[in-house]
């Protein structure tokens, strides 16, 4: 296992590499949906297999990225534009491929990805109205159009997810939630949730969607499943 090069991001290497292993998986869902609960448990399960892999996300993943998310997430950031927001995403998103995406699958390995351009156009698309071809060009020239060969969707209702989000924060003595994007409307949380469903609709063939709202342990079991089948085929 590699030390971390930025915050969320980490390595597993080892000898067995078989070859045309290079895999690029998404895990999306709205906020409280488990997502970055699951990609920590898919990424066990490949250790497990001794199947190289990373695991990252959006925003960060970089040392660039991680200032950028300081500026998009943080209670404290100023305030942002529509606009803005989108550009500081793909900014992060460049970086991210330039510095880990690409570089790890040319060495052959799987990466699993903890937001990536759906999670765009489902948030500044969808939940902030701007125009949805506007934001897939901008997501297209950021990602190099790569496109993940399969996407996790985590599928909850908005009641059920800022219910987690909440109960957590509370936890860990963070309320009020400090996250921008947790802090939001629940109409803005039901427009990305919808934003989401509709992009599964529309490439049935790359999206799983898996409902969250049940079990960590079955829904990781389902996510499990997913991966395997990927992987043999």
């Amino acid at each position: 296992m590699k030390a971390p090069v930025s915050r969320g991001v980490y390595y597993y290497s080892c000898n067995v590499r078989p070859d045309g292993m290079s895999l690029f998986v998404t895990f999306e869902g709205i906020e409280g949906s488990g997502k970055t609960t699951q990609i920590k448990k898919a990424g066990n399960y490949l250790k497990g297999k001794e199947i190289p892999f990373v695991v990252t996300g959006e925003p960060g993943g970089t040392p660039v990225g991680d200032e950028l998310r300081k500026i998009l997430l943080d209670r404290t950031a100023l305030a942002l534009s529509g606009r803005t927001e989108l550009l500081l995403f793909a900014a992060d998103r460049a970086q991210h491929i330039k510095e880990v995406i690409t570089p790890a699958m040319q060495r052959g390995e799987i990466v699993l990805c903890d937001r990536f351009s759906d999670a765009t156009i489902a948030y500044q698309g969808y939940g902030r109205k701007q125009d949805i071809k506007s934001v897939r060009a901008i997501c297209d020239f950021a990602s190099r159009s790569l496109v993940p060969d399969m996407t996790l969707l985590f599928d909850i209702s908005v009641d059920q997810g800022l219910g987690r989000v909440i109960d957590r924060a509370r936890r860990a003595g963070n309320v009020p939630l400090e996250d921008r994007f947790e802090r939001e409307h629940m109409k803005f949380h039901e427009m990305i949730r919808s934003g989401y469903l509709a992009l599964a609709e529309e490439d049935p063939d790359r999206f799983r969607v898996i409902d969250a709202s049940g079990d960590a342990a079955a829904v990781h079991r389902e996510v499990c499943i997913h991966l395997e089948g990927l992987i043999k085929r």
